[in-house]
This record gives C-alpha cells, sequence and structure tokens, in this order.
C-alpha cells in the first residue's frame, strides 16, 4: 500500500463533467445530535440497548395520530399485533422475503416515516430498539433513513457494521464475540504440532523456501506472513486503500488516539470447505460490497413503497431494478469466463440444481443457515401450492408479451410493445407497488424467495436462509441461475421491439476517430472491515458519555484494480452537447470462441457516462476509472465516523456532510474483472449520442452527500438502460461513426508471489510493505 496510489487517486480526482462543482456543507450542531443517535442506536443491536438516553425515551410507542402525517392500516395491525404478543419475538431470525415478516415490518418503517417530528421519530426508533426484533428494526429504519426527505445527509453504517453476521463465516463470528480484552494476550503462532510452520530442521534442504503441512491453500496470505486466524494487535492504522489521506491528516490522529484496534484474518467460505467448482468464485460471490450494493438497490426502490409518494416513479425505478439485474448476471459472467466458467446455467422446475452451495453463516441467535447440497431438486421438496402460483405467473408473462397487450381486472388495457413499456415490464418483474394488475403479480416475487427457501405463507418463526434477505442471497450460485428468468423476460420484451436502424444511432457530426486505454491490473489487496458490534465485552460511559475505545477488524483479502485512464480524440463538426457511454464486454467464450455481437450485447457492463460540450474540431477527452460517479472507493468505517462526530460535538472538528461515500454506489474496485495473468481478452465499446434533455445530472439534489434517489435527475439522460445495447443488434446497421470497439486485455498480478520465492524476513507478523 504505497503512498504513491493515492497520490495518483488525488491527481485523476478532478472534477467530472457530468458533476457540477459544489461546496461541501459543513453539519450544524442539530445534525450532529441527529447523527449520534442514529449511530448510537444501532451499536450492538442484537444486544440489550445501554445507552441511558435513548432508554428513557423509548418507553412507549407514540400512537396517537395526530403526531403523524398518516396513520394506515399497517400501523394499526402492527400495533394491535404487538398488544397481542404477536410480533416476530426478539432473537429470532428476521427474512425481509417472509410475507408474515414483510407485513409488521411494513407497519414499524410507517411509523418512523410518517413522524410529524424529531422528537416523535426518536421516541419510536428508541422504543423499536428496545422491543422489536432486531433484523425487522434494522431494516424498518434503513429504510426511513433512506426515504425520509429531512433526513437527507443522515447516514446509517453500512449494513456489514450493522451485522456483521450476514457476511462473515461462522467461526469468525465465534471468535468475534468471544473476545475478551481483559484476558486477550498475543498467542504464539503455528506450534510445530498444530500449525503450518517454517521447519527449520530441513532448511539445507529447502533453502530459504517455507515447508507448509497439508491443510494450506495458495489463496492464504495470512499463512504466508506467519499468521494464524487469531486477533493481533493493530498499531498502526485502518487498511484501505486510501488510509494515507488519512493518516496525514492532524484530525484522523486526534480521531484515532487512544482507539485499542485488534483485527483477525479472515477468508471467504473456500478457506473452510470447497462445496464444489463454484466455491472458487466465492472471493466475488460473498464481496462485501457486491452484498451491500444488491442490499442497498433493494431499499433504494423497495418493492412494497409507492412510485408516486416516494418519487421512486421519476428514476423509472421499474426499468432501473431489471437493468440492474442484467448488469449483475453480465458482471458475474465476466468473472466467470475469468475463472474458465462459461454460461450461467438456465433454471429448469424439474432439473436438479446441479451446484449445493453451504454459506457457513450463523444468525446473531447462535442458528446456523441452511444449505442446499449439490443436485438438489426444488421441484421434488418445495411446497406444490406456493410452485403452481410462481410457474403461474412466468406462464402468463411470457403469454402477455406474445399476445401485446394486457387487460387488468379493472378495465385498463396495455400496448406492450412499445418501448415505454419497458416501465410496466420492470415493475411486474420486481412485483412492485406500481405493478399496473395488483390483484395478480404483486407479492409473486416474494412467495418466489419463500420458496427457495422452504417457508409457508403462515410462517412467522422459520429457519435463516441467504434467499430472505437481499444482503446475503448473492452469495449463492443460484441466485444468479434464478434471476436469468427475469432476465429472459426482459429480453422477450425487447424481442418484440425493432433494432435500432443506423439512422437511430447514428449522430451527425460526431466522429469517434481513437481511445486510448492504459493498462488494465487486477490485484488482491488486504482491507479492513469493521466488525465491531460483534463484541460483547461491558461498555464503559463516563459522565453519560460511552467511551468507544475499542475495535475489532476483519482483515481480508479482496478484489482491486489500479485506476486506469482513457484518453478519447472525438471530431465534432459543430459545438455541441453530447452523451459519452463507456460499456466493457467479453470477447471470447469460455472455449476461446468469438461471441457474436447481438448475443454478447447481454454481457457488456455499463461503466462510465457523462455529457461532454464538445467544440468545433478536435476534441481529446481524458477520464480516469476515478471519476465514475456511480462508484465508490473504500469507505470510512463505523467506528471512525463516530468518533469524527464526538470530536464534532465538542466542537473540534467541522464534520463535513459527505464524509462518507453514497450508501448505494457500486464499489469500485469490482468494475473489472479478474483477468489472466497473461492478459485476458475483453472488448470496450465507446458511443457518444446527443443529449437533449431538459434538465442537468444532479440538479435537484445536492450530490455531495445525497444520492438522489427519487429525484428524477440521478441519471445521465433519458435513454433507456444500457442503450444501445437494450435492443437486438442488427449488424448491417449497428456500426455508425459515432460507436467505437476497442479490445483490451486485463491483466492479474498475483500480490503475494514473492512469498512464494523466499522466506518472509518478519514471518509471523503482518507485512506493511507490501506493495499492490
Amino acid at each position: 500500500m504505497k503512498l504513491t496510489l493515492v497520490i495518483l487517486a488525488l491527481v485523476a480526482c478532478v472534477t467530472a463533467f457530468s458533476v457540477p462543482t459544489q461546496k461541501v456543507k459543513i453539519a450544524d450542531k442539530n445534525f450532529l445530535e441527529k447523527q449520534k443517535f442514529l449511530f448510537e442506536i444501532v451499536h450492538r443491536v442484537d444486544e440489550p440497548l445501554m445507552f441511558e438516553e435513548w432508554i428513557k425515551m423509548g418507553q412507549k410507542l407514540i400512537t396517537d395520530k395526530a403526531q403523524y402525517e398518516t396513520f394506515d392500516f399497517y400501523m394499526e395491525k402492527f400495533w394491535e399485533s404487538y398488544k397481542l404478543g404477536a410480533l416476530l419475538p426478539k432473537g429470532e431470525f428476521f427474512g425481509a422475503l417472509v410475507k408474515t415478516h414483510h407485513k409488521q415490518a411494513y407497519g414499524l418503517f410507517n411509523f418512523f416515516y410518517y413522524a410529524k417530528d424529531w422528537e416523535t421519530f426518536v421516541r419510536n426508533v428508541a422504543w423499536a430498539r428496545i422491543h422489536v426484533n432486531e433484523g425487522m428494526f434494522v431494516y424498518a429504519l434503513t429504510l426511513a433513513v433512506i426515504h425520509k426527505p429531512e433526513f437527507e445527509g443522515l447516514i446509517l453504517p453500512q449494513i456489514y457494521e450493522i451485522f456483521p453476521q450476514y457476511f462473515f463465516n461462522s467461526k469468525f463470528v465465534y471468535a468475534a464475540e468471544k473476545f475478551d480484552y481483559e484476558v486477550f494476550s498475543k498467542l504464539t503462532m503455528y506450534e510445530k504440532e498444530y500449525k503450518d510452520i517454517l521447519y527449520k530442521d530441513y532448511s539445507e534442504f529447502t533453502g530459504n523456501f517455507y515447508f507448509y503441512t497439508k491443510d494450506w491453500k495458495t489463496w492464504q496470505w495470512y499463512k504466508m506472513m506467519g499468521l494464524d486466524q487469531e486477533w493481533y494487535v493493530e498499531d498502526k492504522y485502518f487498511l484501505r486503500e486510501n488510509f494515507a489521506q488519512f493518516v496525514n491528516d492532524p484530525k484522523y490522529v486526534d480521531v484515532v488516539k487512544g482507539l485499542k484496534k485488534f483485527y483477525m484474518p479472515v477468508d471467504y467460505t473456500r478457506d473452510i470447505d470447497f462445496f464444489n467448482d463454484e466455491t472458487k468464485m466465492t472471493y466475488f460471490t460473498e464481496d462485501l460490497g457486491w452484498n451491500a450494493y444488491w442490499y442497498y438497490l433493494n431499499m433504494d426502490y423497495a418493492f412494497f413503497l409507492n412510485g408516486k409518494q416516494f418519487g421512486l416513479d421519476k428514476d423509472r425505478r421499474g426499468e432501473y431494478w431489471i437493468y440492474s439485474v442484467q448488469q449483475i448476471l453480465a458482471r458475474y459472467y465476466q468473472e466467470r469466463l475469468a475463472n474458465g466458467f462459461g454460461e450461467i446455467p438456465d433454471f429448469f422446475w424439474y432439473k436438479q440444481i446441479e451446484y449445493g452451495y453451504d454459506p457457513q453463516l450463523i444468525y446473531y441467535n447462535g442458528i446456523g443457515y441452511s444449505y442446499r447440497k449439490n443436485y438438489y431438486d426444488f421441484y421434488t421438496y418445495g411446497k406444490f401450492e406456493m410452485y403452481n402460483q410462481i410457474q403461474n405467473f412466468f406462464s402468463r408473462v411470457y403469454k402477455v408479451l406474445e399476445t401485446g397487450f394486457y387487460k387488468t381486472a379493472d378495465g385498463q388495457v396495455f400496448d406492450l410493445h412499445k418501448p415505454e413499456a419497458i416501465k410496466i415490464v420492470g415493475n411486474y418483474l420486481q412485483g412492485n407497488a406500481d405493478t399496473f394488475d395488483k390483484y395478480f403479480f404483486n407479492y409473486y416475487y416474494l412467495l418466489a424467495h419463500m420458496y427457495f427457501a422452504d417457508v409457508d405463507y403462515t410462517d412467522m418463526e422459520v429457519f435463516p436462509n441467504i434467499f430472505l434477505n437481499f444482503e446475503t442471497m448473492l452469495r449463492d450460485p443460484f441466485f444468479y441461475t434464478f434471476y436469468k428468468k427475469f432476465t429472459d423476460v426482459f429480453y422477450t420484451f425487447k424481442y418484440y421491439l425493432k433494432p435500432y436502424t443506423q439512422k437511430d444511432l447514428f449522430y451527425e457530426g460526431i466522429t469517434i476517430k481513437d481511445v486510448s486505454v492504459s493498462k488494465l491490473v487486477t490485484y488482491y489487496d488486504i482491507v479492513d472491515f469493521d466488525v465491531t458490534n460483534l463484541l460483547n465485552d461491558k461498555m464503559t460511559f463516563v459522565d453519560g458519555q460511552y467511551i468507544w475505545d475499542k475495535a475489532l477488524l476483519a482483515r481480508q483479502a479482496r478484489l482491486n484494480h489500479k485506476p486506469f485512464n482513457f484518453e478519447f480524440t472525438i471530431e465534432s463538426d459543430k459545438v455541441q452537447k453530447g452523451v459519452v457511454r463507456v460499456f466493457l464486454g467479453p470477447k471470447f467464450d469460455e472455449y476461446g470462441r468469438v461471441i457474436p455481437l447481438d448475443y454478447n450485447r447481454k454481457n457488456f457492463v455499463q461503466i462510465d457516462s457523462f455529457v461532454y460540450p464538445f467544440i468545433a474540431g478536435t476534441n481529446t477527452i481524458k477520464r480516469s476509472s476515478k471519476e465514475f460517479s456511480w462508484t465508490a472507493e473504500d469507505r470510512i468505517t463505523y467506528t471512525e465516523l463516530y468518533k469524527y462526530v464526538m470530536l464534532a460535538s465538542e466542537g473540534k472538528y467541522d464534520f463535513p456532510l459527505d464524509i462518507s461515500e453514497p450508501h448505494n454506489a457500486f464499489p469500485d474496485r469490482l468494475v473489472l474483472p479478474k483477468g489472466w495473468e497473461q492478459g485476458m481478452p475483453m472488448q470496450f465499446y465507446f458511443f457518444v449520442s446527443p443529449f437533449a434533455e431538459t434538465y442537468e445530472q444532479f440538479s435537484n439534489f445536492d450530490y455531495t452527500y445525497s444520492s438522489g434517489v427519487g429525484s428524477g435527475t440521478r441519471f445521465v439522460d433519458t435513454k433507456p438502460f444500457g442503450y444501445p445495447f437494450d435492443r437486438q443488434i442488427d449488424e448491417s446497421d449497428f456500426f455508425v461513426p459515432n460507436g467505437f470497439f476497442k479490445d483490451v486485455k486485463v491483466y492479474y498480478v498475483d500480490t503475494f508471489a514473492k512469498y512464494f520465492e523466499k522466506k518472509y524476513a518478519q514471518f509471523g507478523t503482518f507485512d506493511y510493505s507490501i506493495e499492490y
């Protein structure tokens, strides 16, 4: 982790053409008090609330209807359930996609969302923290913080910091929960009879190389350094890509002063059990950022929220959701190719699922997540009534698309062979509140996940299953197989739209002459994730103020890439504005065969888009991967954020509202597939289209601290998502001067190769000099 990387990042962070310069706002005292409350209310959320101030505020739920903008049916049912003792008990597994859990969570969310003032909100949240199921509480609170307009700028810790149990294996979670600082001592590593060690007795044969016992695996970086999965004192800094910009800041030094940090090396499920070939990809499918991205997408556009009321229809919520599913599958397919795998397997109701999955997760109540064995048959073991409903949904959707129109129960007729009908198709694929026929399409999505998790309609207490919560389902290879059915419907809809003609695609006066791309390099770096919420030790208060003096960290190797750059050479015959789009896709399939363009369009991921004011003549545009507006770098941790808030509350720090990356941003480090050491062939596609919008991107919200959900200006323009790859391609029309393909290779560099070559001099300690 050289400072060079950070300097390069800072140099590259010039203002993107799609993002205007805007002064960052500083939090006032009122904001800091609210932020402090949100951080404290989710601290060690699976344990009893220990903050006296909030305990006093949470004595009762406010049920006076005058204190709410609306007091609806779901709120009444929630309150009745509580009085009858029928709420999901604390400590039980909560599934956002369990029907009985969903209805109660909906009511709790409304108690938070419709509160007329901050005091009512605080009292309700504090009451729920004490009395309501922990998972349901965090789910409802997250939705309220994201969607309540007056909370713009307020943040919660990332979901993997609130509930690390959803993201790290049970072996690590047990170790974290048992950690006791009072008895902590650094253990001697690698005892000869138990651990992988350097056999000094054989040095005359092995020279300076290591000799390992049979349980060692090539990806276990910590064993190469002579470390084990034990707790170690971290006396330097939080490891992350952008660490240098913090450790050189005097204010940051004040923030972490006196903070005791402890880390444990942790890997993915491949470290414990190689369940099948798909386990090879757990570094990607179990990545925290990858799973959190899907979670927050479904928080932003929660299926049960009304589009008009919450502004989600302004963002084309249905189209954006199904497009995001398509992009996730395309990115996953690229990673499969990087590992020598081919197509995502198709899903058939009567066919066994070849690859099982054991998540190796444990819920905070101590119950392990259910697993699926290899060659599992859902049809044999599933609930047939639920199966028939889901099967009927897909059959009916295909029939409707083939017919071209749909007549609802109340007599409305929709033409589904028009481009704008994608909004309708996207809505009913998500099964959201804007679905045009709520009598049939509204709950199928929820039922599908219940079916695969073996949960019945009326079940309240259910076994933990990764398919029941958004933050865990991307771990399972079956997710991509089943969701491929969603994109099949999407492509079927697009099939009935005519391919774009050359006239549609041609941008008169614009010619892309060339685009140069810097070398694309991926590698593994080592990062600390804050899991302090797993601590079980005694909380210390001085004069009512919590003393946050310890941090537990999960130290993990994760995929990353070095910054890369584009240099466009574009000719324009006049002054005009255009939208530049950048796509990355594969070149060959797993057998080395060129993938036909019309089929391959499904495998391209859009990695950038921006508006550019072209001048007459030759335009040279330099663009860095650091300028992508939809991605985020490493986030500052929960522990650091809390200490920053406390420092600001004392008047010793100006707390900027953009201190943390947007909650819903895609992790920048996963933009590129892993690649190969010899270079994995890929291709970029660059496309310029006219900018003819009546709005500017980010024009009606403060992008420095708001994600703009429901604003209607989140996206660069109103073209279909994925344009021009969103329809079938007629190659005789597709190639136009304002489009440009570029062949590239993605090179993987083994960060840990040096440890195979010679003995690590500081064996038994972490290597802070490691270069990426």
